[in-house]
């Protein structure tokens, strides 16, 4: 594992040090969790010469569950699960 320093507004920090108390996480794991959900987010890809980013693939599909609340809690479960 690397160790390594980051500086984070105190706002940031305030509510990161509110998320850990909730999960019962360390300060680390909320950060590693956050990391690992850019990195999911931002899959990596080939660029071509001269491109600055890319774009993940489009989805494609319909949604099956079109209300939100149900929505959110499926997001929920599917997010604890993977953990």
């Amino acid at each position: 594992m690397v160790r390594t320093q980051i500086q984070l507004p105190d706002p940031l920090y305030r509510d990161v040090q509110r998320v850990a108390r909730q999960q019962d996480w360390s300060i680390a794991e909320v950060m590693r969790r956050g990391a690992e959900a850019v990195v999911k987010a931002y899959p990596p890809c080939k660029l071509h010469p001269g491109a600055t980013g890319c774009l993940p693939p489009p989805l494609s599909g319909r949604l099956l569950i079109t209300d939100p609340v149900t929505l959110r809690d499926a997001i929920q479960a599917d997010a604890e699960g993977h953990a």
